[in-house]
């Protein structure tokens, strides 16, 4: 069995499909059951008790499977935004549940909570605008909502409801638009809800260059193909890859792969150098070129 030899990166391993969608048409139903209430309707048991009731599926359960299934398919920040988003809509639930029978959440404890929330949203909408400029604008909208309640708490004021209000509507419109854009647009082979690239740019990390190793095995392997084993000179393989690498560079990834097994270097009597694609570097460069893993 020929052992496997990537060239580039593994991807991460996703042991589920992507659950991003499942929580932002969940945020937006709980959003969606919110609305009327932001807008002073259905403020009454029934209207509570049917608010909360999707708080709690949409809201709360939705996001709570959309961020566990993230942490398990290793990604962090979305994972921790939707598992502890998840609990806050819990909580608006037993609210909305309480105030249908009389009983109201301390304001005190609530304010502290909420502005606890402010600051953690704030630290991830900086985050999240490495990601994209939507994303950027999602979070700040949660941001702001946030805001407006914190504002309304510590002074003691409702002045702030109508731009909790719209702010609740952009954020049903804006989770819409991500969940289409990650369901519809690779469904459909086109952009059809745009996803506007990053906001900021993080230093850009250093990367494996796979081209000089390809340019040496690739010409190796031509050389192989048209003599089978007869080595080919060194200064022909200098030659062959001069627009990639010098003749230094050469050397030292002749000596990386001979270790490896993949190339043989022996000294002809002249004193020149010659190379020979031994079978690992065969392998390793028709998995490169020609995806073969395995054979039997």
């Amino acid at each position: 069995m020929l052992r496997r030899i990537d060239l580039a990166p593994p991807r991460p391993h996703e042991r589920f499909a992507e659950p991003s969608p499942l929580g932002l048409i969940g945020l937006a139903v709980g959003c969606a059951a919110l609305v009327p209430i932001a807008f002073g309707r259905s403020l009454d048991p029934a209207g509570l008790e049917t608010a909360a009731m999707f708080c709690l599926l949409f809201g709360g359960g939705c996001q709570l499977v959309a961020g566990l299934l993230s942490l398990a398919n290793h990604n962090l920040y979305g994972g921790t935004l939707f598992t502890a988003f998840a609990f806050n809509w819990v909580f608006n639930w037993w609210a909305l549940h309480g105030l249908a029978r009389g009983f109201v959440p301390d304001h005190a404890v609530a304010l502290a909570v909420e502005t606890c929330f402010l600051v953690v949203f704030l630290v991830i909408t900086y985050g999240f605008g490495f990601y994209s400029k939507l994303l950027f604008a999602f979070l700040l909208d949660i941001d702001l909502l946030f805001v407006g309640k914190v504002v309304n708490g510590f002074a003691g004021t409702r002045a702030m409801d109508p731009l909790i209000a719209l702010l609740t509507v952009g954020l049903l419109v804006l989770s819409l638009w991500l969940a289409f854009a990650l369901l519809v647009n690779p469904t459909a082979g086109r952009t059809l809800f745009p996803m506007p690239g990053p906001l900021f740019h993080a230093p850009a990390r250093p990367a494996f260059d796979p081209r000089p190793r390809r340019a040496i095995l690739g010409s190796l392997y031509g050389h192989w193909k048209a003599h089978g084993d007869r080595p080919m000179p060194l200064s022909n393989l200098e030659q062959a890859v001069a627009g990639v690498l010098t003749p230094q560079a050469l050397r030292a990834e002749l000596a990386y792969l001979e270790e490896l097994g993949g190339v043989r270097l022996a000294s002809r009597p002249d004193g020149s150098t010659a190379v020979t694609l031994a079978a690992p570097g065969i392998d390793f460069w028709e998995q490169a070129t020609l995806g073969k893993h395995q054979f039997v």
